[in-house]
């Protein structure tokens, strides 16, 4: 295998991607609506010989799967085979940021980068085709360009699409940009990157009435700010100081006319953690706290669930090699703290063994925007970094002891 470091972008290829990642940030579309992005990644793809377009079972309207065999398919056993996956949806809020590549779509913008995720895996198209026509691409690699991802909920229809009986792959890499990090650094982070989640909604039923007769209705109202306040005692009593759990009521609804008590109360709410053992003992204790309150107010209550995702978690043997990848690409592999933040690419760990590295997308100099602010925006000559990451992930990175 020549030298992975001979394969770094040219200009040309870099001020390519960086158009592309432009024009997606021009043109931003919401989870599961990412039409054009879809179109502009086939096309893109399209001018690269060895690149194949893969249908999955079941169409997922958006999304794009593409593979590019290296010379071990050709052996008995079809070799290695390694999957890299960028998210592509954009989230609704209005840019602030002033740019001549501002987004053009009212109340929708790339405030989470996902075009910067999106023309880095591109990038490395381009050098995989390159290593390809060089006869130094040993391995079969999968591009997943994912939709839905702010929603989490792009990782598992591509699950459920047949993802993973259309391509096998031995390891799964993944980066998303961060803004704490400057351009240049990469965050190589052993265990946990990212919590794990559990999404809900509880519902409280009482028995509704005129206001002025208190004494014979049942307030839902009263019966959810108890509960909301029990709800904190989960990560201040129930949990180990030591652990980081997260535990947040994001929207209640419920009420009628002024002189009516309501019949019924909705929550929407969130438990994270780094920890699989904290986020089972914070989800018992909701449900043990919903139900038991609001009987106590004579109350009904349900909750229901949504799919629990996993940490994002980084195996200690495939972290070595995730640094050797940052220096090999003139990186500074850095070590920064978890975040309570989650990802669906979190799901694949489920089938193959994963990789996640934070990338430095923040210039030099430049203030800090966090990501899913309506100032938010990414250090384009961090690009180049993130694209040759990949392509190096995919000559560096093995199987072995990666559990």
């Amino acid at each position: 295998m020549e030298d992975r470091k001979q394969y770094r972008l040219t200009e040309a290829e870099y001020r390519r991607i960086l158009e592309c990642k432009r024009d997606l940030h021009m043109h931003p579309e919401l989870s599961r609506k990412e039409f054009r992005t879809s179109g502009v990644i086939r096309d893109f793809l399209s001018d690269l010989p060895d690149f194949e377009i893969l249908p999955l079972e079941t169409e997922t309207g958006t999304g794009v799967v593409a593979r590019i065999c290296g010379t071990e398919a050709e052996t008995e056993g079809g070799g290695r085979e390694i999957m890299l996956r960028a998210d592509i949806d954009a989230l609704p809020q209005t840019e602030e940021y002033e740019s001549p590549w501002k987004s053009q779509m009212p109340g929708v913008m790339h405030a989470c980068g996902h075009d910067f995720h999106t023309a880095a895996l591109l990038g490395a198209a381009l050098l995989l085709q390159r290593m390809r026509d060089a006869g130094d691409l040993s391995v079969t690699v999968d591009l997943v360009f994912q939709p839905a991802e702010e929603g989490t909920t792009g990782a598992r229809m591509m699950i459920d699409a047949g993802l993973f009986d259309v391509i096998h792959p031995d390891l799964c890499i993944g980066f998303h940009n961060w803004p704490s990090l400057r351009t240049g650094q990469v965050s190589c982070h052993t265990g946990s990157l990212m919590a794990g989640k559990r999404n809900f909604e509880i519902t409280i039923h009482g028995a509704g009435g005129h206001g002025s007769m208190p004494h014979l209705n049942v307030d839902p109202i009263v019966c959810a700010a108890a509960v909301i306040q029990s709800l904190q005692t989960v990560v201040s009593r129930n949990t180990d100081p030591l652990d980081a759990v997260v535990l947040s009521i994001n929207r209640i609804e419920g009420g009628r006319p002024v002189n009516m008590v309501a019949d019924k109360v909705t929550m929407l709410g969130t438990v994270r953690s780094l920890s699989d053992g904290a986020l089972d003992r914070a989800i018992s204790r909701v449900e043990a706290i919903v139900q038991n309150t609001s009987s106590a107010y004579e109350c009904k209550a349900e909750i229901a669930w949504d799919e629990r995702f996993p940490t994002v978690w980084n195996a200690p043997a495939l972290t070595a090699l995730a640094g050797k990848c940052v220096l090999a690409c003139g990186g500074e592999a850095v070590e920064a703290p978890p975040s309570l933040t989650s990802e669906d690419f979190s799901l694949y760990r489920a089938h193959v063994p994963s990789f996640f590295y934070w990338v430095g997308s923040t210039a030099e100099g430049d203030a800090v925007e966090e990501l899913h602010r309506p100032g938010f925006h990414t250090d384009d000559a961090a690009l180049r970094l993130a694209a040759e990451l990949y392509a190096a992930s995919v000559t560096t990175m093995s199987m072995e002891n990666c559990e």
